[in-house]
């Protein structure tokens, strides 16, 4: 074979390196009813008023959106209290979190994060030609003191998710701004604070006053948890002038709908509804935690967790690990998230569904454990 005939496109070294991310399990096998607790989505759904504004903008479908969303930038710094010239939005907060790695990190470069965290950190380090570097965890939690240990020459960007996604755990504000305070002015901070809306915590921290008075701090945010809008993937970051300025100039054009601006817009006014997710999740997050604990003498125990799902530790040998008590209740439609690649095979992360579902949950880990 001519050598012009044996040759194909190949991709970059660090695209290859990549694992691609694997959404939480979807479906249930034929004739079992579904209970999908592996994606840490709302089940109440969108505020009826979103889903009302969300039609109404269908009727412009053949029409491109705004592509600055400057009524939902309006929206959301009205709602937040900040510069909405300081706001920018992305197809989900996933788009800005790669966007910023992509902007600031390169081949030769370090991107740094906690061990078992957010998967889409390492992904996006490998897009951007970078290395990605994990930091020793504490307790499921991130570890300040081992993040700034592993700050090098090299490293561009630190990620923090603040609720931690997969775990649950949270970093007080004192954590947050003794992070910042010890990592060099050229290493740009991002607060990835997905799940904030459901903290209760008085300590905590959004990363809002930092990036407002910070030059190399960035917060993120999404409607597709407490929103209930992850069909509509709906993220916005807040930050200096310079680098939202900068992800503008790398996001996608046009990279947020009509009906996904409209339906924030109105989610964002529906403080009512929030208020009702929000405590919802708290009450079945509650009685969640408390039904597991009570199965302590079987080896389980519940990571405190500040979000909308819960890490469950099982047992490292024997007839009731992880990944049996996965199978088991795959087979009767509980879908959760089994994530040995993150160093967690011994564990399952059950996102927070409806009275139904987390009762018809228990019952299928009882009957597992029995």
């Amino acid at each position: 074979m001519p050598l012009a005939m044996s040759l194909k496109p190949t991709p970059k070294s660090w695209i290859d390196a990549i694992d691609a991310y694997v959404p939480g399990r979807g479906k249930a096998d034929p004739g079992v009813r579904l209970i999908k607790l592996s994606s840490n989505e709302n089940p109440l759904g969108p505020s009826p008023r979103a889903i009302a504004a969300m039609a109404e903008a269908a009727a412009g479908a053949h029409r491109y959106p705004d592509g600055a969303s400057l009524a939902l930038r309006d929206a959301i710094a009205a709602h937040h209290g900040i510069e909405a010239d300081r706001v920018v939005c992305g197809t989900g907060s996933d788009e800005l979190l790669q966007c910023l790695a992509l902007a600031y990190a390169g081949p030769g470069d370090e991107v740094l994060f906690s061990a078992r965290s957010f998967m889409v950190y390492p992904i996006a380090a490998r897009r951007a030609g970078a290395t990605p570097v994990e930091a020793a965890d504490r307790d499921y939690g991130f570890d300040v003191d081992a993040v700034l240990a592993a700050v090098t020459p090299r490293t561009r960007l630190v990620y923090l998710a603040n609720p931690n996604n997969p775990t649950g755990t949270m970093i007080a504000g004192e954590a947050l701004h003794r992070l910042h305070s010890g990592l060099p002015a050229d290493v740009l901070l991002v607060v990835d604070a997905a799940y904030a809306e459901y903290v209760d915590a008085n300590d905590y921290d959004d990363g809002i006053a930092l990036a407002r008075t910070a030059a190399n701090v960035v917060t993120t945010r999404t409607f597709s948890k407490l929103y209930g809008l992850a069909a509509e993937r709906i993220g916005w970051a807040y930050g200096p002038a310079e680098v939202i300025a900068t992800l503008d100039k790398v996001r996608g054009p046009f990279n947020v709908t009509s009906a996904g601006q409209a339906g924030a817009i109105a989610a964002l006014a529906d403080s009512e509804w929030t208020a009702h997710c929000r405590r919802e999740n708290a009450r079945l997050r509650s009685a969640f935690v408390q039904e597991v604990t009570a199965l302590d003498n079987a080896g389980l125990r519940a990571v405190p967790s500040a979000a909308n799902f819960v890490l469950v530790e099982f047992p490292q040998e024997g007839r009731h690990t992880a990944a049996k008590a996965n199978a088991f209740l795959a087979e009767r439609g509980v879908l959760v998230r089994w994530l040995p690649g993150l160093g967690l095979s011994h564990a399952l992360r059950v996102s927070i569904g409806s009275d139904d579902d987390m009762q018809r949950t228990v019952a299928a880990l009882r009957e597992f454990l029995a």
